[in-house]
């Protein structure tokens, strides 16, 4: 790739005082951010970092936000608008190495061992007839998703049971414990149950003093049971840095400053491959698949002899002990092995042995791209006499499969509401013209879980961008992103004289659209 030397000077200057600021950062403490470098001091190409996020222009991949750190220091970041470093993300299954962390930590308080069984822990909410293997199954068997059971329980348990727990050991298990790979959610919810068993403590709670406040971790908050247990295969919400903070921690093999909060054998134990998820597959499928390099304890290895934590969409937290670096990143991908492919493509080669040649020039291009970033923004687009028509109208809808029983539309200035009546709930949602409104709601958002109700005890109000636009003289299309989530919805309004339909669309799973519901304004 050539780079022209089109610079913006300002880009650079800003660029350059930040480093100068930064390069200096103490080690990181408790409550502060991970001390900053340039990519050049800890041997990074900066046109390696410029072509990556290129290419993810390029893709199909919606990123919200990245994050390299190198010799523990963060050399690159960036946040696509209208996703900010201060929100928190939802994590989904990367959710599950926090939790694979506080078993380890457990262990090393001696309150279980990997080898305890797992139906002696629950003794009051075991089946009628406890099965050879389910009497055999241990908590090692949980950490390597390798339960037994199939198909994979988790879409059928969580949505109709209220005690989890007793509705996954009544699930068969049809394969000996230990010896069959079967990627199953709701096993790490039972790790999650187990620490509370054992603690009398949310598994957030006991991560909370040796984990969280150690490495500077506020805000986050994680999912529940409907009795109050986290989910721990996922529902985790953190921030940015706090994932590269994790992944750092890892990095050090459980050290962080002169404390150490995990022990290195347990590191060792959970990184290292534990199950082989596809034996038998052929070598050239295996050479290009980051999923079947071998699944340890609720981490995945990668090539490039690399590990990583993994969440759906494209969460990750990738740690390359050989090259001392992180890479974090939250996006919204349809293909997360492409996603992943990126950053061997693109972003390794950079990863040099020594310090690089200071490019100014480089470096403001850089600076440029990142301050740059920004998902699609419906243009501008208003029609004040459309607008003018339908506002204040209430339609109200015939009965529908998504119970939306009215909608009345608003206008003031270069914003748009959205009243919407659920059932018994009723709901705004506010757009902006040409950008985003950032606000607030209730109503809760796409989710691959979106099934399990109790999943959402709080985590609303969720905080949402909107931004609306007028496709032609009857058609209004409204775009409503969960900014600490990996998804959105478009509503697509089309008005006909007093009446109108609306369609839905939603980016989970992968991406669908909701049938259409027709309203009259009488």
């Amino acid at each position: 790739m050539k780079f022209t030397r089109n610079y913006n000077w300002m880009a650079i200057l800003a660029v350059s005082l930040l480093l100068l600021a930064c390069s200096h950062s103490p080690v990181v403490g408790p409550n502060m951010s991970l001390p900053r470098s340039s990519p050049e001091r800890e041997g990074i190409y900066p046109g390696s970092i410029i072509r990556f996020v290129d290419a993810v222009a390029k893709s199909q991949h919606q990123f919200h936000s990245f994050m390299i750190v190198r010799h523990g220091k963060v050399v690159a970041e960036g946040w696509w608008k209208p996703y900010q470093p201060e929100l928190r993300h939802t994590l989904y299954s990367t959710s599950k190495s926090f939790t694979s962390t506080a078993i380890g930590l457990a262990v090393n308080e001696k309150l279980l061992t990997v080898d305890d069984k797992v139906v002696s822990f629950f003794p009051n909410d075991l089946p009628d007839t406890i099965s050879p293997y389910l009497a055999q199954l241990t908590i090692k068997d949980l950490l390597t998703m390798s339960v037994g059971q199939d198909p994979d329980p988790t879409f059928m348990l969580n949505r109709n049971d209220t005690n989890w727990v007793k509705a996954f050991l009544a699930v068969p298990i049809v394969n000996e414990p230990g010896t069959k790979f079967l990627y199953n959610s709701m096993a790490t919810y039972m790790l999650s149950a187990i620490i509370q068993q054992v603690t009398g403590e949310t598994l957030m709670e006991y991560l909370r003093p040796r984990l969280f406040d150690p490495l500077g971790i506020k805000g986050m908050d994680w999912e529940v049971d409907p009795r109050g247990i986290n989910t721990g295969g996922w529902g985790l919400r953190l921030k940015t840095e706090d994932m590269a903070k994790f992944g750092q921690l890892y990095l050090n093999k459980g050290k962080w400053g002169k404390k150490k909060l995990i022990p290195a054998g347990w590191v060792e134990e959970a990184t290292t491959f534990k199950i082989d998820q596809a034996p038998g597959v052929e070598q050239s499928v295996r050479d290009s698949s980051d999923w079947m390099q071998g699944y340890c304890y609720q981490f995945w290895r990668c090539r490039n002899n690399a590990f990583r934590a993994d969440g759906a969409y494209g969460q990750y937290i990738i740690v390359l002990p050989e090259k001392d670096a992180v890479i974090v990143i939250t996006s919204e991908s349809p293909d997360m092995q492409d996603q992943i492919n990126l950053v061997w493509e693109h972003l390794l080669p950079g990863f040099k042995d020594e310090p690089q040649i200071n490019d100014p020039a480089l470096m403001g291009i850089l600076g440029e791209r990142l301050a740059n970033l920004a998902l699609p923004l419906p243009s501008k687009n208003r029609m004040p006499d459309q607008e003018a028509k339908i506002e204040g109208k209430q339609f109200t809808f015939e009965q529908n499969e998504l119970a939306v029983n009215s909608a009345t539309i608003r206008f003031s200035g270069d914003s748009c509401l959205l009243n919407m009546q659920l059932g018994d709930e009723a709901y705004t949602l506010k757009f902006g013209s040409g950008a985003w409104f950032k606000g607030e709601t209730m109503k809760p958002g796409p989710n691959l879980l979106g099934g399990n109700r109790a999943g959402e005890m709080g985590l609303l109000p969720a905080k949402v961008a909107g931004a609306y636009h007028w496709e032609n003289n009857n058609t209004l299309r409204l775009v409503n992103r969960y900014i600490e989530s990996p998804h959105y919805e478009v509503y697509t309004l089309r008005f006909d004289n007093e009446k109108l339909e609306m369609s839905t669309w939603i980016s989970v799973p992968p991406g669908r659209e909701l049938p259409v519901i027709k309203g009259q304004n009488e």
